[in-house]
C-alpha cells in the first residue's frame, strides 16, 4: 500500500512544484502575467514541437503492444470524442468553453505519466511497450485537439475541410509529431549533436508549461468555473477511467497492458492542453484551471486505483 502510494505522489508532486514556481515568481515580483504569456507562445512554437518528435521518434520498434491494447485504445478515444462532440455542446453554452471541456475530457497526460507509472509499477522492461503507445496515442490526441478546438474556438464553431488541414499542417504540435513518424518510419538517426539539444529542449516543454501555467493563475476566478471543473474531474479522473478499464478487462488485457488504460483514460488534464487553448482561441483561464485541478486530485485517484487494482491482483 505505501509503495502504490509513493508511486502516485512520485508521478504528481513535481508538477505541482512547477506550479508553485510560477505563480511565487509572479507573487513576488521575478515575473508578470504579460511575460508568462509571453513565454507560453514561445513553447507552445518551439519547445512542445521537440517534445513530440522525441517521444515519437524514440519508440522502441521491437515492443509492439497487443493489438488488442492499440484498438481498444484508439476505439475507445475515437468513440469518448465523438460522444462529448454530441454532449457537452447541450450542456455548455459558449463555443471557446465547449472545445476546452471536450479536450478536457479525452486528451490526458499519458505523454508524462504513461513511462513513469509504467517503471513504477511494472520496472524497466515493460517501459518500451509505454514508449510505443506514445506514438500511437500522442499522434491521435493531438490531430484530435486541433479539430476539436478549431470547430469550438472564439469565433463560433464549424470549419471547413480545407481551413482545417491548412491549421493541421501549421500546428506545431503536429508538425513535431509528423517529423517524429518520418524519422521512425524511415529509421533515420539524429547525430548526437542534433539529438542531445533535442532532447534537452524537448524535455523543458513540461516544466515550463506548468511554471507559465502558474504564474498566471488566479484562485479568484475559480470560483465561476466550479460547476465545470467538479464535472470534468469527476468524469475525467474517475467515471471514464473505470469504464475503459471494464472495457479493457473485458477483452483480455491483463497487467501492463490493462494499466496502461488506466494511464491513458485515467491520468490528468494534459498540460499541452493549456497551452493549445490558450494559442487556438479557446477559454486559456478554464484550461488552466482544469489541469492544475486534475492533477492534484490525480494524487488521489492514481493511488486509490493502483491500490484496488493491485488488491484485485490485476497488475500481476
Amino acid at each position: 500500500m505505501w509503495k502504490n502510494f509513493l508511486v502516485a505522489v512520485d508521478a504528481v508532486m513535481p508538477f505541482v512544484i512547477y506550479l508553485a514556481l510560477g505563480y511565487f515568481a509572479v507573487k513576488g515580483g521575478l515575473a508578470d502575467t504579460g511575460f508568462m504569456n509571453r513565454l507560453n507562445r514561445f513553447s507552445f512554437k518551439l519547445f512542445y514541437p521537440l517534445l513530440m518528435f522525441k517521444n515519437v521518434y524514440g519508440a522502441a520498434p521491437e515492443s509492439m503492444p497487443s493489438l488488442t491494447l492499440i484498438l481498444v485504445s484508439v476505439i475507445g478515444i475515437l468513440v469518448l470524442i465523438g460522444t462529448l462532440w454530441t454532449v457537452v455542446p447541450l450542456c455548455v453554452k459558449e463555443n471557446p468553453r465547449r472545445g476546452v471541456v471536450i479536450q478536457a475530457l479525452f486528451r490526458s497526460n499519458f505523454l508524462l505519466y504513461g513511462i513513469p507509472l509504467i517503471v513504477s509499477v511494472f520496472g524497466e522492461a515493460r517501459a518500451s511497450v509505454a514508449g510505443f503507445m506514445t506514438l500511437i496515442v500522442i499522434s491521435l490526441f493531438n490531430i484530435a485537439a486541433v479539430v476539436v478546438l478549431e470547430s469550438f474556438n472564439s469565433e463560433g464553431g464549424g470549419f471547413s475541410i480545407t481551413s482545417l488541414l491548412l491549421k493541421l499542417v501549421k500546428n506545431p504540435l503536429l508538425q513535431g509529431c509528423l517529423a517524429g513518424l518520418l524519422f521512425f518510419a524511415f529509421k533515420i538517426k539524429l547525430p548526437s549533436f542534433l539529438s542531445v539539444p533535442v532532447n534537452a529542449l524537448g524535455n523543458m516543454a513540461t516544466p515550463l508549461g506548468m511554471i507559465t501555467l502558474g504564474g498566471t493563475l488566479k484562485f479568484s476566478a475559480f470560483g465561476k468555473n466550479k460547476r465545470i471543473i467538479a464535472g470534468v474531474t469527476g468524469l475525467r479522473l474517475v467515471l471514464i477511467p473505470l469504464i475503459m478499464l471494464l472495457i479493457g478487462y473485458a477483452f483480455g488485457l491483463r497487467g501492463a497492458e490493462l494499466f496502461l488504460m488506466l494511464v491513458i483514460f485515467g491520468t490528468p488534464v494534459a498540460v499541452a492542453s493549456y497551452t493549445m487553448a490558450a494559442n487556438m482561441g479557446g477559454d486559456g483561464e478554464l484550461a488552466g484551471q482544469l489541469v492544475v485541478v486534475t492533477t492534484l486530485v490525480s494524487l488521489v485517484t492514481i493511488f486509490l486505483f493502483i491500490f484496488f487494482m493491485g488488491q484485485m491482483n490485476l497488475l500481476a
